[in-house]
């Protein structure tokens, strides 16, 4: 496990990181049941993270393993001070092996450098690993709501300052 870790190279996403970014987010989601097309929760901003992502006041990272994408998360701007988690994903074979842990201690110390004061994210109530992730990190249950077959649950933390 250990050897996975000290061996992923986390880096900003690149434009020619498209089309294994597009295939590392469906290879995580449906396993999960959580993949849903069109909607508030389509995949139009996979099509341009640059614009949406990393030009916006946000950042998009993607973790390599073997020159293989196999993780990747996004921070997206909100406010001055609020930043929002998304995208975050673990290929199947490499889920629960601290991974995860190490895309959100980095999206978190990239939202503290841009001065961002709280963070948001959202996760359905079928993403158990990621929920106890997100807890288990300080972020707290604020609210849920539901789309389609899913439950979708909202989350925050108020970041620290170094």
């Amino acid at each position: 496990m250990n050897n996975i870790k000290l061996s992923l190279e986390i880096r900003r996403y690149q434009s020619s990181d498209q089309n294994a970014v597009s295939k590392l987010h469906q290879q995580a989601l449906e396993p999960t049941g959580a993949m849903l097309p069109g909607g508030p929760w389509n995949d139009d901003d996979l099509k341009n993270i640059e614009k949406e992502y990393i030009d916006n006041g946000g950042d998009f990272f993607v973790g390599i393993l073997n020159k293989r994408i196999i993780c990747m998360g996004a921070l997206k701007k909100k406010t001055d001070v609020i930043a929002e988690i998304k995208r975050m994903r673990v290929h199947p074979h490499y889920q629960r092996k601290g991974l995860g842990q190490l895309m959100l201690d980095k999206l978190e110390d990239k939202a503290r450098q841009l001065g961002y004061k709280e963070l948001y994210l959202d996760t359905t109530t079928k993403q158990i690993p990621a929920q106890k992730l997100y807890e288990k990190n300080g972020y707290q249950q604020t609210g849920r709501t539901s789309y389609a077959r899913l439950d979708i649950l909202f989350y925050k933390k108020k970041l620290n300052n170094y």
